[in-house]
């Protein structure tokens, strides 16, 4: 059984979720492709491993892309929770 929210909060919408576990999800990926670069380029590494063929290439690229898509998500939910608040403040 749940309870219901106090009488200043406001309930979680889906979207919220959504946007929240994309941005860290996008965040952890990110992290995880850094680090299997690093451990490829280290002298402990892969013996031969070629940055510009394979799944390389799509990994450095997450590297660079999705730490700011994650951003903007997280700017997007913010935003949203802002505008919501704002809403239901003005209507009381």
């Amino acid at each position: 059984m749940s309870t219901p929210p106090p009488a200043g909060d406001l309930p979680v919408r889906r979207i919220d979720r959504i946007l929240a576990f994309m941005s860290l999800g996008l965040l952890i990926l990110s992290v995880v492709c850094f680090f299997a670069i690093i451990f490829a380029s280290g002298p402990g590494g892969l013996k031969q491993a070629d940055f510009a063929t394979g799944v390389w290439p799509v990994v450095s690229l997450v590297v660079y892309v999705a730490p700011p898509v994650a951003f903007a998500l997280l700017l997007a939910l913010l935003i949203s929770t802002f505008v919501r608040r704002g809403r239901a403040n003005k209507g009381l």
